[in-house]
């Protein structure tokens, strides 16, 4: 009942009819992972919701509806996807930076600084006056009270969050900013002419994505658009950041070229692509994009018609808006880190989750709400604003509830289940292994047409659109 309940909240959001929840059928159920949260819950009915909005796209073009299928489990093991990343038959290397993780302050308490990215890594560093390592930069923050070190390395460009109980996040401000937004906006910022969707043999076939994703949260969006045969170009910059190995992961059915945005050629490419594109997809820091001419409206005057997909991670009001996060942060100042800890043990450091369930279950839900405008925009015109925020949905999967009994539940799927949910391919990395696409799909099962490729790998242009004979 809690999975059902949890899909009807999604299709209510997008004013979709309820009675097409009934095409979704969920098999298994939580716990999957030892964790109180209910993860496998959440990304479960956002994976139905996304079978929903796919299937509506296949009924625009053919008249007929898709019969969708969800494994629980399967759901729950794809939140913590590049986590089973093999290339050649050998784990990947993890994500985290040694430098990441809890660090105890003066008070007893912890706080979480994100060293993942050099640039966020270093900033930390200087505000506690340690060289880059563990043990000095802990001897350092003991002696920090944990707000002022807090707003310390965010104003430095940095990006760390205290440790809160569940009941301090409550009385915090920028709580009250996250529970008053919705989960998933979709709304008209301009008017256009209806665009019908190309006839295809997928669902989201003809459809370009642009993707100015980072991270997890983002590029998940994208590749699950990919799922459904779109073409999805994935921009990044030489000089910025990246994922390392978990770029593999998320770049499984992209292209993937490089642009420069602080020059004028790099930008009138990017204007290029984008009046040519259908889904614009970002999730850089508030206002990044916009200080370079690709704001939503600015995005919808150059391509009328455009869906602007945006992440953020705490939503576009209150007192941290414009402050960075990241699945792990949002966990930490909003009680989950510490309640995850608790269920343990009383007096225990503070535990992330198993999955990095915030991060995919973003993805899914701009995925879905992408789509959802899509549909609008066949049906009656216009650019369409998708939004999606870290924090909310960390509310969201907060609020599916806890559960007793967590803590017998093994570490890691059996082997031969796990083999059951992964595929193999030849990439320019080696053979990897990598997790299957999870929905059921009746008529058009997603995959993945492209291998993944190292960022910058292709340039900047749009494959020819194609289709095959009979489409």
């Amino acid at each position: 009942m809690a999975l059902r309940n949890a899909l009807f909240e999604l299709l209510q959001i997008a004013a979709l009819r309820q009675e097409v929840a009934t095409d979704v059928g969920f098999t298994g159920a939580d716990p999957v992972f030892p964790t109180p949260y209910r993860v496998g819950t959440a990304g479960a009915a956002a994976l139905g919701a996304v079978g929903i909005a796919v299937s509506d796209l296949w009924h625009l073009t053919t008249g007929r509806r898709q019969k969708v299928s969800v494994d629980v489990r399967a759901a729950a093991a794809s939140l913590r996807s590049a986590r089973y990343l093999r290339i050649d038959g050998k784990p990947a290397p993890g994500p985290w930076d040694p430098l990441s993780g809890f660090y105890p302050l003066r008070d007893g308490r912890w706080i979480n600084i994100h060293c993942n990215f050099a640039n966020h890594r270093d900033a930390a560093m200087r505000v506690l006056g340690a060289p880059a390592e563990r043990a000095a930069a802990e001897a350092a923050s003991r002696g920090w009270d944990g707000l002022a070190l807090e707003d310390a390395i965010h104003a430095a460009g940095g990006c760390a969050g205290l440790a809160r109980t569940l009941a301090e996040w409550a009385a915090h401000p920028q709580a009250a900013a996250v529970a008053a937004q919705p989960l998933l906006e979709i709304s008209k910022i301009s008017d256009s002419r209806p665009e019908p969707l190309l006839a295809g043999n997928r669902p989201l076939s003809g459809v370009r994505v642009l993707d100015l994703t980072r991270v997890l949260a983002g590029p998940t969006c994208a590749r699950t658009l990919a799922e459904h045969g779109a073409d999805v170009l994935k921009i990044t910059a030489a000089h910025l950041p990246d994922s390392g190995p978990m770029e593999i992961d998320t770049g499984i059915g992209k292209l993937a070229a490089h642009l420069d945005l602080r020059t004028a050629q790099g930008k009138e490419k990017l204007q290029e692509l984008l009046m040519q594109a259908d889904i614009f997809s970002q999730s850089y820091r508030p206002g990044a994009l916009a200080a370079r001419g690709f704001s939503p409206a600015e995005a919808a005057a150059l391509r009328p018609g455009i869906v602007y997909a945006t992440l953020g991670a705490w939503g576009s009001e209150g007192p941290w808006r414009e402050r960075r996060g990241f699945d792990s942060i949002v966990q930490t100042v909003s009680g989950m880190a510490l309640a995850q800890a608790a269920a343990r043990e009383p007096t225990a450091k503070p535990r992330l989750m198993p999955v990095s369930a915030i991060d995919y279950v973003s993805g899914y839900l701009m995925a879905y709400g992408a789509m959802v405008a899509l549909a609008r925009r066949a049906r009656e015109g216009g650019s369409w604003l998708v939004r999606v925020s870290l924090a909310r949905a960390g509310k969201w999967i907060a609020d599916r509830g806890f559960f007793e009994g967590f803590m017998e539940v093994p570490e890691e799927l059996a082997k031969e289940e796990l083999k059951q949910l992964t595929e193999e391919r030849d990439t320019a990395f080696g053979r990897i292994g990598h997790l299957r696409p999870v929905l059921g799909l009746s008529e058009t099962p997603p995959y993945w047409e492209r291998p993944p490729v190292a960022l910058g790998s292709h340039p900047a242009e749009w494959p020819r659109r194609s289709f095959p004979a009979g489409a």
